[in-house]
This record gives structure tokens, sequence and C-alpha cells, in this order.
């Protein structure tokens, strides 16, 4: 059954994935989705649920790992009042292993990432007065080789991602299901230039596991009464 009812409020959070060069300037829920994912998601189900009205809002940072998107939760997720929460977070926190003594200063470790993610569900549970339903969207590459080192190290922070999932009754999203999936037929660099950043064609891929995971009807043919 698909997950949202008329007139629900979907904020997007996340890092440079979901942001996909939004347009930061523009009123949420208007416009200003990006290149990515979101904005896929946004036409997707503009698409087919118009008579839903859903309102889609992308607040996404680019560079964000977990601690930096902790610190702006309140203003760009609490404070846009969410029926429902969509997150992505992960992949910054795995990189920032293979960036070099300057990043490597301030390593998230899988323990802490855990525990703040935690945290800001809880607290969005106690303080978004409307919320109606969390999504957490695991994090992903486009590398089929599991043994790859940082490959290896996303697949840690993906697993906690999943086990806050499991804590908080969220839908779970498994978006390297679905790239694993598509790897099997082609190559990565046909759907991301970095292994981690999304062409459209990439995007497409995650917003389709993410419509599969909240029960997207693709061959919907009748609105509701």
């Amino acid at each position: 059954m698909f997950l949202f009812p008329k007139s629900s409020r979907i904020v997007f959070v996340g890092d440079s994935i979901t942001d996909a060069d939004r347009d930061r300037t523009a009123t949420p829920g208007g416009w200003g989705y990006g290149n990515g994912y979101v904005n896929t998601l946004h036409n997707l189900l503009t698409a087919v649920y118009p008579d839903r009205a859903l309102c889609t809002i992308n607040s996404g940072i680019s560079g964000d790992d977990i601690v930096l998107m902790a610190e702006r939760w309140q203003r760009d997720v609490i404070d846009l009042n969410p029926d429902y929460v969509s997150v992505m977070i992960g992949v910054n926190d795995a990189w920032r292993h293979f960036d070099g003594p300057l990043w490597q200063a301030r390593l998230n470790t899988v323990e802490e990432y855990e525990r703040i993610y935690d945290e800001l569900l809880e607290r969005t549970k106690a303080e978004a007065p409307n919320l109606k339903g969390l999504i957490v969207m695991r994090p992903f590459m486009f590398e089929p080789n599991p043994h790859d080192q940082m490959r290896a190290k996303v697949e840690e922070y993906a697993a906690a991602a999943k086990r806050v999932a499991e804590r908080h009754d969220a839908v779970f999203v498994d978006t390297q299901a679905a790239v694993d999936h598509w790897l099997t037929q082609l190559h990565g660099c046909l759907a991301s230039p970095d292994r981690v950043h999304p062409f459209e064609r990439g995007a497409m891929i995650i917003a389709r596991s993410w419509c599969q995971a909240v029960g997207f009807d693709w061959n919907r043919s009748t609105f509701d009464d």
C-alpha cells in the first residue's frame, strides 16, 4: 500500500546525493529540487499521484556527514513540520577514512554515527507534531566489488543505518541492492562518475528503490475519490 496520505509533506535530508545542486534560495516544497533522486521522485509523485497533492522538500547539503547534518536538523527538518522524513547519510562518514590526514582528524566512527542517527530519529518523533513515518535510505556505491576498501567501509555504516531503521520502525530502502542488480548488466561509470554521485540514470535507480519501498504503484490508472 502507498505510504503517503493526501497533502503529506515529505522532507528529504542528507548529503550531496540528496542536495544534487538544489536551489537553496527556493521556498521549501515550491521548486529547486536539484538534479538528483529527489527531483526524480518529485516528478514521479506528481505524475502518478496528482490527487494526493504531496509536498516534496529537499533539505540535502553537499558535504554533510552525520555530525554536520545533526547540527542543522532543527532548521532543515523539524522546523519544516514534516509528515514524513526520508534520510540518506553515511557515504561521507565512510569517505573520510580515505581522504588523508586533514579529514581523518575528524572521523566519525560507526558507533558515533549510529548513536547520533538514533538521537535524530528519536528527537524527530518527539518534536515533529505531525510526523507519521520515517524512511531510512542506506548509503551505497556504484562499485560491484564488495571487498573494495571503500565499499566495505560504506557497508559498515549501512549496517548501522539498517539497525537504526529497525529500532525506530522506519521504512528501510536498500539502495545498494538496486545498484548491485543494475551493475550485473552495465558498468558503474554509466551511472556515476566517481562511484558515489549519480548521473540522472543513477538517480533513477535510487528513486526506483525508494518507490518500491514505499508502495508506489507504477500501474496506477485511477485517482482517489
